[in-house]
């Protein structure tokens, strides 16, 4: 049998840039940093106190029994996919439930619940912590909780993987359309790191700028903590025709990875053996992909080590890419940050448009890719890949193509 083709019916997001996948677009064409002073959390004595944080939540008019029961990072994840649901003119019934699911990836968990916990025990001195702690903090809440709000009842789970969370939770989705035991899958990422324990732990790796995040530029300092939410509709070709419904692009493969080698320090081999393995599975010659938005951390090795891999896998095709990364606009979202980044791959290859990469000052020599920088570059884009490469080596690649 052939494999089913699968397409994006819609797009949810919310991180410092919008509060919808429309707004983050928009923010990110223009190259708008949204990294700044943290506002909303106590950091006490934390060094660096700039992330890319969420000012003000939109109205989500979830009622307050559900609201108590889910941490931030859940609550983002369900505006997300309230927005994602909508745009794809997609309802959920009776008829139909059991053949829609979600898969959540997260990188941290529900760490303003965690640090709740502690304080009130450990601080002030209370007997017990609250009674959702454990619903909230667990790593797939967010999975759960999208699910009971919009009454999915098919394959329903959560990943995590660190910062490739999103991508690796994207490929599975797939893989559960693949199989057909679903027709409409839900999938991208949640996080919300902006808490002190979390920001002490960053803090500690000695990883974080202190001023901005400047991506594969001479001179950057490391990354910047962001927080938010991506999910993207999922559905076979079929299922999306047979219902008349609006498609943005196509899924076209996904690859995957482990380096085997380091908790913390990426290889070029692993990176470069999940980029492969996309283009493999999706049918693409490199010559075709037009656009990367990269993993681009901002860190001196992880630029310069994606940088290599990139040249690895697409030769001297590497020269024509235009690669950006719009963490430098929206930060390191963790968990989030390949669901976020795939709303800008998506709506490159719609508009024929990349987005830049904020904060690019002089180039790094080590980093010789051609780096959209500041402004947005009108050119056509093909495809897209959106790179995740996280601690543990996973490494997880998502490829999307215009649909035709």
């Amino acid at each position: 049998m052939p494999v089913p083709r699968i397409v994006i019916t819609g797009l949810g997001g919310i991180c410092s840039l919008g509060t919808d996948a429309g707004a983050i677009w928009q923010s990110m064409r223009k190259g708008r940093a949204a990294i700044g002073p943290i506002e909303n959390a106590d950091l006490h004595e934390v060094k660096i106190k700039i992330g890319a944080e969420i000012k003000a939540l939109p109205e989500h008019g979830i009622e307050h029994k559900r609201l108590v029961t889910m941490d931030r990072y859940s609550l983002l994840a369900v505006i997300a996919a309230k927005e994602a649901l909508a745009q794809s003119m997609l309802t959920v019934d009776g008829g139909n439930a059991h053949r829609v699911g979600a898969v959540i990836g997260v990188g941290v968990c529900g760490w303003h619940s965690i640090e709740a916990s502690y304080r009130a025990i450990l601080l002030e001195g209370k007997s017990r912590t609250d009674i959702f702690t454990v619903p909230r903090v667990m790593p797939g809440a967010a999975a759960g909780q999208v699910s009971m709000v919009h009454g999915l009842t098919g394959p329903v789970f959560g990943v995590t993987s660190a910062c490739a969370s999103s991508n690796h939770a994207i490929a599975t989705a797939v893989d559960q359309l693949r199989l057909g035991r679903a027709d409409v899958m839900l999938a991208g990422g949640a996080d919300a790191p902006l808490v002190y324990g979390v920001m002490k732990g960053w803090e500690a790796l000695r990883v974080l700028a202190p001023d901005t995040c400047r991506p594969f530029a001479d001179g950057r300092k490391g990354l910047v903590l962001g927080e938010g939410a991506g999910i993207v509709v999922l559905e076979t070709l079929d299922h999306a025709r047979a219902r008349g419904a609006p498609i943005l692009a196509e899924l076209a493969g996904v690859g995957m990875s482990a380096d085997a080698v380091d908790i913390v320090a990426p290889t070029v081999e692993g990176p470069a053996r999940a980029m492969q393995a996309c283009l493999a599975e999706a049918g693409l010659a490199a010559e075709e992909v037009d656009y990367i938005n990269a993993h681009g951390t901002g860190t001196k090795a992880n630029d310069r080590l994606e940088t290599e891999a990139i040249k690895r896998v697409f030769g001297i095709h590497a020269r024509k890419l235009s690669v950006s990364s719009t963490k430098s606009m929206h930060g390191h979202c963790l968990g989030a940050s390949g669901a976020i980044e795939l709303i800008a791959c998506i709506n490159a290859v719609r508009e024929g448009l990349v987005p830049p990469t904020a904060n690019y000052s002089a180039p790094d020599p080590d980093c010789d890719l051609d780096v959209t920088p500041n402004e947005p570059r009108r050119r056509p884009v093909r495809a897209a890949i959106s790179n995740g490469f996280a601690f543990g080596g996973t490494n997880a690649v998502v490829a999307v193509r215009e649909f035709g």
